[in-house]
């Protein structure tokens, strides 16, 4: 396949696909590692974001020869020393829910004060085309970690990243405001003109 989102994760793919519609990029069907039975997702591991971004970008643009884009993201909390970082997905075993990541998360800081919960989400792109790396970015969007989760929207970490500047949490925001701030938003806002050409250039 031509262009690849190296992801299962349906709910970045809408997200992404929400953001390169705000940033222009339309009109280009985003096909995930769903889409593509025959691959399957690779051994995540790399020390930072940005090398598991790699990862996976490569683990597709070189089995399939064309285009992918690889999103590694995930929340670093500073009273934590930045855990839990790159294994955010799996913080609370393999097959646990984001409600059960979040109630780990809870836990470990249920000592820790409200002006000593600083965190950031944290996401890194890479965009490769077969064995060459075409572009790479990383966004990154500064909060807290709330006491308790709030709001219905988002993912993940969502319920509780809360956001001082808005006095709300990313899942209180709603989609159209966190596709503005988001850590995500601003990855993909760095590697947009690239992502255009390249996605114009296999239509």
């Amino acid at each position: 396949m031509s262009f690849v989102l190296a992801t299962e994760n349906l709910h970045k793919r809408d997200e992404i696909a929400a953001i390169l519609a705000r940033l222009g990029v339309k009109g280009v069907p985003i096909c995930t590692l769903r889409d593509v039975p025959s691959l399957s997702s690779p051994v995540e591991d790399g020390a930072t974001f940005a090398e598991n971004a790699r990862i996976k970008a490569f683990h597709v643009s070189k089995t399939t020869g064309g285009y992918a884009l690889a999103d590694d993201s995930g929340l670093c909390v500073d009273a934590l020393n930045g855990a839990p970082g790159i294994h955010s997905s799996r913080y609370a075993g393999e097959n646990a829910t984001d409600a059960d990541r979040i109630a780990k998360l809870l836990r470990e800081l249920r000592d820790v004060p409200d002006e000593k919960r600083r965190a950031r989400f944290v996401c890194a792109m890479a965009l490769t085309h077969g064995h060459e790396i075409i572009a790479e970015t990383e966004g990154v969007c500064e909060g807290r970690i709330a006491l308790n989760p709030a709001g219905s929207d988002g993912f993940g970490y969502d319920p509780v990243f809360y956001l001082p500047d808005r006095a709300r949490t990313l899942a209180e925001v709603g989609p159209e405001e966190k596709n503005r701030i988001s850590h995500r938003f601003k990855a993909l806002n760095a590697i947009a003109p690239t992502l255009a050409r390249v996605l114009v250039s296999i239509r």
